[in-house]
């Protein structure tokens, strides 16, 4: 009834699904963005500029969960690669510490996006024990990628970042108004 360690396939399948699931939510965050930028040019254009500094802010947010995925994505071919280093070894390898404790870290943080993360957490947890998959989710252990940490963080912008958004649609406005005069 109840299974004492993890199953292997599961993993395997769900590795391979969170795979593509997030390779379609990149591609779709980044055809929004672009679509975004485009309406941050209209905001500019039209003296809205408090609007489009939010707007910048939201896209800069949507790009660093992007770069996340990206490298949720990477970790995650990472373990199947090494498939059979998982299977056989009882402990964390080291070559495999840092992908793991970083998939199990963010898995909560992008269950909305990607659910199979949920089940792949839940295999490593079971596969490594509870002490070691708590250790992971308050990165006591400061095995979990620094750049995902901060991509996934909760903190604004900096605003010399949304400056630089800003500041080549205003200028190709600008540009695009005096060429027509």
């Amino acid at each position: 009834m109840f299974s004492g360690g993890p199953s292997y396939n599961k993993l395997k399948t769900n590795l391979r699904l969170a795979i593509n699931r997030l390779k379609l939510l990149e591609k779709k965050k980044t055809e929004l963005t672009q679509k975004a930028r485009r309406e941050i040019a209209d905001y500019i254009s039209n003296g809205k500029d408090e609007r489009a500094k939010i707007r910048v802010e939201h896209i800069i947010r949507e790009d660093y969960m992007v770069e996340a995925m990206e490298l949720i994505e990477m970790y995650c071919d990472l373990l199947l690669a090494r498939f059979g280093l998982i299977q056989q070894m009882k402990t964390v390898d080291e070559g495999l510490q840092e992908a793991i404790s970083s998939i199990i870290w963010a898995a909560p943080r992008l269950l909305t996006d990607c659910q199979e993360l949920k089940v792949i957490s839940d295999q490593l947890c079971s596969k490594y024990g509870k002490p070691y998959s708590q250790a992971c989710r308050e990165n006591t252990l400061g095995n979990v990628s620094e750049k995902l940490m901060h991509k996934l963080g909760v903190q604004a912008a900096p605003k010399l970042l949304v400056e630089r958004y800003q500041r080549p649609k205003i200028d190709r406005i600008k540009a695009a108004i005096v060429s027509k005069i």
